[in-house]
């Protein structure tokens, strides 16, 4: 039976393998769009959600094609960038500085990770984009799922070290995996990414966090101010 001082090096150990895995989906999904076997699967799915009459037009009514780019606003740069000044003042003014900086170099970081994946891979956009939806960067991988994955789910582990609540920290963990999902579909849903350019992003915008997060236990950012 494991020792309460162990749980430490036990959660460090799970968070390094999951980072594993998922960086493990990055690269198989990676592997299959360069040599071209998602393009049937992809279409399929996208087609799916397309109306049989008008695939430029998303499946369903106005409002809820209006619902999915408020969705996916949330995980635009100005949105994004908003949210992470908002958390470096807060843990600045909570005399967390070297949290601060953390949650910086996890979001500036990984921004330009997924900027130069898509450069290196430059796949090409799904020609099924409504006329008012606008885009200019490559597809693969999709930079709303990966950068939102990144800032929602750290800005969630930062969250949930405030609360001893077990419940809570559940809560608020669900949450910044729900908006991150949420994100990504709409995308989907909009025709501006194919499903694998967003399961990429979440794979390794999640590697991102969870390599992250153990770094940042065993470098114990999170104690600066105990002593």
């Amino acid at each position: 039976m494991l020792k309460p001082n162990n749980w430490p090096a036990l959660g460090i150990l799970t968070m390094v393998a999951a980072a594993t895995a998922a960086l493990s989906i990055f690269i198989k999904v990676t592997e299959e769009v360069v040599e071209g076997d998602t393009g049937k699967i992809d279409l399929l799915i996208i087609m799916w959600l397309r109306t049989a009459g008008n695939p430029i037009d998303p499946l369903g009514p106005r409002w809820f094609e209006d619902y999915a780019r408020d969705i996916t606003a949330l995980g635009s740069p100005p949105v994004l960038g908003l949210f992470v000044l908002i958390c470096v003042i807060f843990l600045l003014l909570s005399d967390k500085r070297r949290l601060s900086i953390y949650m910086l170099i996890t979001a500036g970081c990984g921004t330009l990770v997924v900027t130069a994946l898509k450069e290196i891979y430059d796949r090409p956009r799904p020609q099924l984009m409504p006329d008012h939806v606008f885009v200019y960067a490559a597809s693969f991988p999709s930079a709303h799922a990966m950068v939102s994955a990144v800032v929602y789910l750290t800005l969630g582990t930062l969250i949930a070290r405030l609360t001893p609540n077990t419940l809570l920290k559940l809560y608020i963990m669900s949450v910044a995996v729900i908006l991150t999902g949420m994100i990504g579909l709409s995308r989907i849903y909009l025709g501006v990414h194919w499903p694998s350019d967003v399961l990429a992003g979440w794979a390794v915008g999640a590697a991102w966090v969870l390599g992250g997060e153990a770094l940042a236990q065993i470098m114990k950012l999170d104690e600066e101010n105990t002593k």
